[in-house]
């Protein structure tokens, strides 16, 4: 049982100390230091990059792409979403760590996102090597390939990251920490 004032992800005290006193106390710094915490921010800046990707050089040329982009934009966005909303319930409260963490719906949602970070993936692999690559060796200043292979490559690493994070949320499901 954690002492009073501290929280239970890493054992640290929460908050920001300055001088004798402690502000933003209702903010878990433990967890967003801790492994699980790294892995979502890790999660989220893939997502927010492949978008950003995907909306500035993958919009124009929606035509071209078709329905990888709408896939791979759909994949992204929902799970920047669900991961946002879950990183701040972890954040805010450690109750909500401890039992959506160790829930099955943590591990069903980064199983789910994994396998669609990998099938938009493919496809939108597909897409470039097939349709883009060549515009991009006709056309000068067709930014569309480059950009869109980079939004692919990041949204497999995404897939890694959510599949470490379900193998994690499993083992705190059976009960293993």
């Amino acid at each position: 049982m954690p002492s009073f004032g501290v929280r239970g992800v890493s054992e640290q005290p929460f908050g920001i100390r300055i001088g004798c006193c402690r502000v933003c106390t209702c903010v878990n710094f433990g967890f967003v230091l801790s492994r699980a915490g790294m892995l979502k921010l890790m999660q989220l800046g893939l997502a927010m990059l492949s978008e950003g990707l995907l909306i500035q050089y993958g919009l124009p040329y929606a035509e071209s792409i078709g329905q990888a982009l709408t896939s791979l934009l759909a994949t992204t966005g929902h799970c920047f979403s669900t991961t946002s909303i879950l990183f701040l319930c972890y954040c805010f409260s450690d109750k909500s760590y401890s039992l959506i963490r160790q829930s099955l719906f943590e591990t069903l949602y980064n199983a789910m996102a994994c396998c669609m970070y990998f099938s938009s993936a493919s496809y939108m692999g597909f897409i470039c090597i097939v349709w883009l690559h060549p515009q991009f060796l006709v056309r000068p200043g067709f930014w569309a390939y480059p950009a869109m292979t980079a939004a692919y490559y990041m949204a497999y690493a995404a897939g890694i990251l959510h599949a470490i994070d379900a193998l994690i949320a499993l083992k705190h499901f059976r009960g293993n920490r």
